[in-house]
């Protein structure tokens, strides 16, 4: 018991400090289980093989389907666009949507999904975004109470009520406690959102991310060493190509853009193009260079290459004081990394930006601090936010790299130019059909089965442009998680500590009646969520659940739904959950947002819930 303690107590406090990835951290403690003697390794590696697992896989895999056909998307945009202007109105319709798809696919890809077309559409009706990206990643959360298959925890408790003898429960078991869940969450956040989430909005209706592409300019500090140099006849510089120059290397300077004036036979009918400054962009006289960098270096550069240096003009046809970056073909927008992106810990030269999507990377936020100055080394981490320069089309180009990052304040007309692909309507029948088979049950197949044969079917048909895009789609950090994770459990029950706890608790609350024991248990699991995954917390609390029931005498199902409920209905903390995570940065979010709009909410919550679980299951 002591050993099982020991491991248990060393893993947790790995997983709250977060230094260590948590799959690498439950494999520890399984191979600390071995070693020591307390689990065999048949015992061990029994979570590899559960039925949960392979049902946690094949959900990725169809979900990930689900997305790359477009069917989500077109589904999601075209209802949100019922919302109109009206702040209340679309504040319904994230929160119904969201938790409508986060029913039947992972809340993480939920939010990707959903992010961008939610700051649009706040954008477009002149709404702060803040007020409806935090709703949007607990909707998803709501939204995955609702089925069977919508969060792990669901999954986890019907696996240890199945394993006791008390049966399974069906796909839409958990329907009334998930509506319950989503409309306390809109009838709190509504007026919480309002109160703590709201800020000066932009009157800039040419928005990125919620702000405009002039505050996104000042922000990153575009402007502030920003220099125009121009093409004169007999510069050094006509004729030679940006890489000829070596501008990056030799000056450290960084070419954003060149602006050519295209003379027309009229000269009233003069244009001027923009041009995303690439390697082997020949220069010629005349053009003007949008150069970045320190005053020191440009004037290096401006004396060896015989450029005029432009100062006092704001564009290339007046001389009005003042220089900025104008936008008309070329733009900027800002990306979010999603946590699986293969380019974390790449430098951004290194990811290619340049090379594959046309776009230049000029600066980096992180957190709060700001990367601006020799980009080309910089360390791309987790949870960084890219400001890119580019083309329009190539900055929507970004969004179809969906597993990667996330184009935030992507408008809402280039979100819709992604087509529903061909696949689409094979995809829909088939997740119908999955669902079909897990609800009748005059259809004799076992629910494990049913994702297995739908995931198959996806790869079959199509629905992926190869295997590896199908394998892509699965997270494997979880899966490993999981699977390591669950033999704790047994390890638990082997070595008599849950039983040890559940008497505790039985013998502390149990006096009160089943209603105190069931609100300890339920606050016992949403504490532990805060600082563990809830995944980790529903296999650890779960079997300690069904003890307590079993202690006292009363059915365990209302308290197994208090395990999951209390685990997956956290929102006090941003890193409780990866939908908290993900819409932290791109709402601009602080920690004491969460505790100020989420606390509050988590308390309903659990008060509301156990009120509610003994009366839809009875004791």
């Amino acid at each position: 018991m002591v050993i099982t303690l020991i491991i248990l107590v060393v893993a947790s406090a790995f997983f709250v400090s977060g230094k260590v990835r948590s799959d690498i951290v439950a494999l520890c403690a399984l191979l600390a289980l071995m070693i020591s003697g307390v689990l065999t390794p048949e015992e061990a590696l029994s979570g590899f093989s559960n039925n949960v697992v392979i049902m946690m896989i094949g959900l990725f895999v169809v979900g990930g389907a689900i997305f790359q056909t477009g069917l989500a998307k077109m589904i999601s945009s075209r209802i949100l666009k019922l919302a109109g202007t009206s702040e209340i109105r679309l504040f319904l319709l994230v929160m119904l949507v969201t938790g409508a798809i986060g029913a039947f696919v992972s809340n993480t890809g939920t939010v990707a999904l959903m992010l961008p077309i939610v700051v649009s559409m706040a954008n477009n009706a002149g709404i702060n975004s803040r007020r409806l990206l935090m709703p949007l990643a607990f909707a998803s959360s709501m939204g995955g109470m609702m089925t069977l298959i919508g969060t792990p925890p669901n999954l986890i408790i019907n696996d240890t009520l199945a394993g006791a003898g008390f049966g399974s429960l069906s796909f839409f078991s958990f329907t009334p406690v998930g509506l319950i869940c989503l409309a306390v969450g809109i009838l709190v956040l509504l007026p919480l959102t309002k109160w703590f989430l709201s800020k000066e909005k932009s009157d800039d209706t040419k928005t990125v991310s919620g702000k405009s592409l002039h505050q996104l300019a000042k922000e990153y500090g575009l402007s502030s060493n920003l220099f125009r140099l121009r093409a004169v006849s007999g510069s050094k510089a006509v004729g030679k190509t940006i890489i000829e120059m070596d501008v990056r290397k030799v000056y450290r300077l960084n070419v954003l853009e060149i602006r050519r004036i295209e003379s027309a036979q009229h000269r009233f009918l003069k244009t001027v193009t923009q041009k995303l400054a690439s390697a082997d962009t020949v220069i010629r006289t005349g053009d003007v260079l949008y150069v970045r960098g320190d005053m020191a270096s440009v004037n290096r550069f401006v004396g060896d290459m015989e450029l005029e240096l432009l100062d006092e003009h704001d564009s290339e046809m007046t001389t009005r004081k003042g220089r900025s970056l104008a936008f008309y073909d070329i733009g900027i927008a800002e990306i979010l990394l999603m946590p699986s992106s293969r380019i974390v810990n790449q430098t951004v030269k290194e990811a290619g930006f340049r090379d594959k999507f046309n776009v230049n990377v000029l600066g980096i936020r992180r957190k709060n601090d700001y990367i601006l100055h020799d980009l080309g080394e910089a360390v791309i981490h987790d949870g960084d936010v890219l400001l890119v320069q580019g083309a329009w089309p190539d900055i929507a180009r970004l969004s179809k790299e969906d597993t990667e990052w996330v184009v935030l304040g992507q408008p809402l007309a280039e979100a819709q130019k992604v087509t529903l692909d061909y696949k689409a309507p094979v995809a829909a029948v088939i997740m119908v059909a999955m669902i079909a088979m897990m609800v009748f049950d005059f259809i004799p197949v076992a629910p494990v089965t049913a994702v297995m044969i739908a995931g198959m079917m996806m790869v079959l048909t199509g629905c992926f442009r190869n295997v590896e895009a199908a394998y892509k789609t699965i997270n494997w950090e979880t899966i490993v998680l999981f699977a390591a994770m669950l033999p704790m459990s047994l390890a638990l029950e082997k070595t008599g500590i849950s039983t040890f706890i559940s008497e505790t608790m039985a013998g502390g609350l149990g006096s009160y009646g089943p209603m105190a024991l069931l609100a300890g248990v339920y606050f016992t699991t949403s504490l532990m969520t805060m600082f563990i995954s809830n995944t980790v917390t529903t296999v650890l609390m779960a079997p300690i659940a069904l003890q307590c029931a079993m202690q006292i005498g009363v059915s365990p199902v209302s308290f197994l739904f208090a395990v999951t409920v209390a685990a997956s209905m956290c929102f006090a903390s941003p890193f409780s959950t990866p939908p908290n995570a993900l819409v932290m940065r791109a709402g601009q979010y602080s920690f004491m947002d969460y505790v100020k709009v989420g606390l509050p909410l988590q308390l309903m919550m659990g008060v509301v819930m156990i009120l509610v679980l003994p009366l839809l299951f009875p004791f």
